[in-house]
């Protein structure tokens, strides 16, 4: 996936923005729900944070106290250096992350927790838990139009063609999965949980 994360770097940000290719979907209270999210994850209380596959810096900065960025993707992190510059960001492995133990407070993670399939996500959730005591993940919600997992067709503006793992979520199928927790925001587009090792 590094390659369709690289080649898409340039143009990632639209589907926040509802620009590009998203500027014809339709999303209902798209805009205003994304700005709701971003507040509450703002009033979280700061912490020494590792925000995994934090690609582009988008969501990244919407998190209080000390941030670390990780992404596979250079130029995904290229695009972080710019919009965050006093944050750190680390090319690696999510699967793999390249901290020693409780480096962190929290580990963040935004539409990336999705994307996993069974191995991987309990690699990853071992891992999230080794590097921190707290794991705050925020993904898309579970809604009548979806499927609660599917493999997508992406287009890029380049005309390529990828095919992604997606699974959707609500906040309690969540918990249940992470082994219990709080709920941090449940809407339309997104949920987030907040879970302790």
């Amino acid at each position: 996936m590094k390659e369709y994360y690289d080649t898409r770097a340039p143009e990632y940000d639209d589907w926040y923005e509802g620009t590009g290719r998203f500027s014809e979907r339709e999303r209902p209270a798209w805009n205003e729900l994304l700005h709701e999210l971003a507040d509450t994850l703002r009033a979280l209380p700061a912490a020494r944070t590792l925000d995994v596959a934090c690609g582009t810096g988008y969501a990244t900065r919407w998190l209080p106290g000390e941030i670390t960025g990780l992404d596979q993707s250079p130029a995904m992190l290229a695009l972080a250096v710019e919009r965050l510059p006093a944050g750190r960001f680390v090319q690696g492995d999510a699967l793999a992350l390249p901290f020693p133990d409780d480096s962190f407070d929290r580990v963040t993670t935004m539409s990336f927790y999705g994307h996993l399939e069974g191995a991987d996500r309990r690699r990853f959730l071992a891992e999230a838990r080794r590097v921190a005591p707290e794991l705050v993940i925020v993904d898309a919600a579970l809604r009548d139009d979806t499927e609660a997992e599917e493999q997508q067709e992406r287009i890029l503006n380049d005309g390529s063609r990828w095919t992604v793992y997606k699974r959707y979520f609500t906040t309690d199928e969540l918990l249940e999965e992470l082994g219990g927790g709080d709920v941090v925001y449940d809407g339309r587009w997104f949920v987030a949980v907040r879970s302790p090792r």
